[in-house]
């Protein structure tokens, strides 16, 4: 995978240079319906960009205004249990900071293990734990792109948690904050999986977002990460649930998501 050959594709189909990048997860696609378009560019044309098997993920790379910022929105992502590296995950990472972005928003959907928490709820992602059993930058390291040993200690910017905690109180949304759990999927978990992903210092858990996260602090980028909470993951009353329900509760929740994204779009310095 070239990085080059990428952004040369990507250059010859939009004059867009992105400020923001943004990749939307299962279930997320309304706010790329309030995208000013300008650019629409199918995942297959685009050198090294894998191609998502997984439902609600389309595969389109938009370019366009969000707030009189230019922004690049990924539709649909990229997961390990897709058969994919954790270099191929991150790769979009890569292209995107190659074409201007330095600040990246990431969104996804996840299980509660918060016992205060409900379904529904939308969570500012303050840290993680990435149980993926791997990293993307375990690979020769490219000097230019980042240092080989990246400091992690603040990966989720503390000035933009602090403006999207601002513009949800400014549009009366509850927002949580916790820290998001990466595990490999696709299964769900068991109920002793839960207690010890609790036990581990965990609020949320997901299959997403990790390996990007990882990458875009690598590169320097500043991070926001939002999710919502769409099934419970209490082992004492943990119920049955299926993709179609998880995706039902993202799409209910998503206009709160997309008001906070838009709204830190807007006031980004």
């Amino acid at each position: 995978m070239v990085v080059a050959d990428a952004v040369r594709a990507v250059k010859a189909r939009t004059e867009v240079i992105p400020e923001i990048a943004v990749i939307l997860g299962t279930g997320l696609g309304a706010l790329a319906e309030e995208l000013k378009a300008e650019s629409t560019i199918p995942y297959p044309d685009i050198p090294g960009f894998p191609t998502p098997t997984v439902e609600t993920h389309p595969g389109r790379l938009l370019f366009g205004t969000l707030g009189k910022r230019r922004v690049a929105i990924m539709q649909g992502r990229f997961h390990r249990y897709e058969g994919y590296t954790l270099q191929q995950v991150a790769f979009p990472v890569r292209v995107l900071k190659a074409l201007g972005a330095k600040t990246l928003i990431v969104s996804n959907v996840s299980g509660g293990m918060h016992p205060l928490w409900s379904t529904g709820d939308l969570v500012l992602i303050s840290d993680h734990i990435n149980l993926l059993g791997d990293n993307p930058l375990a690979e020769p390291n490219v000097a230019a792109e980042g240092p080989r040993f990246p400091d992690m200690s603040a990966a989720y910017d503390p000035e933009l948690r602090t403006l999207a905690r601002a513009v949800a109180l400014d549009n009366k949304i509850v927002l949580r904050e916790g820290v998001y759990v990466a595990v490999p999927g696709p299964n769900l978990e068991t109920r002793a999986e839960y207690r010890m992903l609790r036990a581990l210092g965990a609020d949320i858990v997901g299959m997403s977002t990790v390996p990007e996260v990882i990458t875009a602090v690598h590169q320097g980028m500043r991070v926001l990460g939002l999710s919502i909470i769409t099934d419970n993951c209490l082992p004492d009353a943990l119920e049955p649930t299926s993709v179609e329900q998880i995706i039902a509760v993202a799409r209910g929740s998503e206009p709160r998501l997309a008001a906070v994204v838009r709204g830190v779009v807007e006031r980004l310095n």
